[in-house]
C-alpha cells in the first residue's frame, strides 16, 4: 500500500523531531507500505530549504517516489478543492495530495487531519 507522507511530517524530521524520526523509521521498515509523497509536497519542501540544509534533505527525499500532477490530478483537485475550502480551509496542496490518493490508493500521514475532510481518503496522524 502507498504510504503518502505529507510535509509537516518531513519539515518536523528535518528539524530534528524525535517522534518523526521514529515514526519514518518505523514506516519505512514496515514492508506493507511504500513511502510515497505528492509533487507538490516535494516542492513545498525543495523551494524552502536553504544551501545548507540541501545534502540531508535530498538524501531524505531519495527515500520517497514522487506522485505526479497530471491533468486528471489537477481537475479532481480542483473540484475537491471547490467542495471542501469553503467550510473546512482545505488549500490547494492538500486538495492535490487528496486527488492523487483517490486515484492511486494508498494513506495520507499528516499531522492535521482537518486538512483532508474527504471521507473517502484514510488519513492518519501517526504521532
Amino acid at each position: 500500500m502507498r504510504a503518502y507522507i505529507d510535509s509537516d511530517i518531513l519539515i518536523w524530521h528535518l528539524r530534528g523531531d524525535r517522534k518523526a524520526l521514529h515514526f519514518l523509521r518505523e514506516i519505512q521498515d514496515n514492508k506493507e507500505y511504500e513511502l510515497w509523497m505528492g509533487a507538490i509536497q516535494r516542492a513545498e519542501i525543495v523551494f524552502f530549504m536553504r544551501k545548507e540544509e540541501e545534502k540531508n534533505t535530498l538524501l531524505l527525499l531519495s527515500q520517497f517516489k514522487t506522485a505526479p500532477i497530471d491533468q486528471a490530478v489537477v481537475d479532481a483537485g480542483g473540484v475537491l478543492y471547490r467542495k471542501w475550502h469553503p467550510a473546512h480551509g482545505v488549500d490547494i496542496n492538500d486538495a492535490f495530495l487528496a486527488a492523487i490518493v483517490m486515484q492511486t490508493g494508498g494513506k495520507i500521514y499528516c499531522l492535521n487531519k482537518k486538512h483532508y475532510p474527504m471521507p473517502e481518503i484514510i488519513v492518519e496522524k501517526p504521532f
